[in-house]
């Protein structure tokens, strides 16, 4: 039988959820626990937090069917812990598992807040430059450890503009190889030249090869990525700066 929790470890649980479903448009679940004692609250210490939630909605319609977050122990201002609420003293480290359906993935491809990040990229092809915008995006998750990706780009080269559709299909990458493209086909427009595509795979393992992306101050790092069937678990590793972290906009 679990060990009961203590009456300081309920009030600040309680006050977590509260202010996190705050946050949230929508949560079918969620639960916050705090391991902590009146001790250590007075001393400004807390010996780990951990969240989890189901059916969580954030801004722009951004959903998550699952998540479980797990803190190491972290540093709290001890006045605002006594009154039941988590403000940090210094960022926190933690580890999070996350679950997306494919139906949760293209939803937050096409919304208005991964479109605004969708912008269009420049690319040096052979010393000529080339722009691209992603017009529209669309993942599919069939369930064999692939993933299939349609999209319509817009291309702008030599002072010419057309739309290019294609479906690419590739393998993520694991601990023991990169992300590996399977194949690439353009169903409308008139092909891209070899040179292109590999200028293109060029910028978007710069992308994935960077250390870490940040979320209003909160660094994220994709540590792996597991594909099944019309869903994906993704681990994540992060460093937090507020119990719960605000969910806004997103930067590089």
């Amino acid at each position: 039988m679990p060990e009961e929790r203590r009456l300081e470890e309920n009030l600040l649980s309680q006050e977590a959820e509260r202010r996190l479903s705050n946050q949230l448009d929508e949560a079918e679940h969620i639960d916050v626990d705090v391991h902590t004692d009146l001790f250590k609250i007075v001393q400004g210490q807390a010996d780990a937090v951990s969240v989890s939630g189901q059916g969580l909605v954030i801004k722009e319609n951004i959903r998550v069917q699952e998540i479980k977050l797990q803190t190491d122990s972290i540093a709290v201002n001890p006045l605002s812990a006594i009154f039941g609420q988590i403000e940090l003293n210094k960022p926190v480290n933690a580890i999070a598992r996350i679950i997306l359906t494919e139906s949760d993935i293209n939803q937050a491809l096409n919304s208005d807040l991964v479109r605004s990040y969708a912008k269009k990229y420049d690319l040096d092809v052979e010393g000529e430059m080339i722009s691209f915008g992603i017009q529209d995006m669309q993942l599919f998750l069939p369930g064999d450890g692939k993933i299939k990706f349609q999209g319509t780009l817009q291309l702008e080269e030599k002072r010419n503009t057309r739309l290019l559709s294609f479906i690419a299909r590739f393998c993520p990458r694991t601990h023991t190889q990169p992300i590996m493209l399977e194949s690439f086909d353009c169903t409308q427009g008139n092909g891209v030249s070899l040179e292109l595509i590999v200028a293109v795979m060029q910028k978007l393992k710069k992308l994935v090869n960077l250390p870490y992306f940040t979320w209003e101050g909160t660094k994220l790092k994709i540590i792996s990525l597991e594909v099944k069937q019309q869903n994906m678990i993704v681990f994540i590793e992060t460093q937090v700066r507020q119990i719960p972290p605000a969910f806004t906009e997103i930067s590089n």
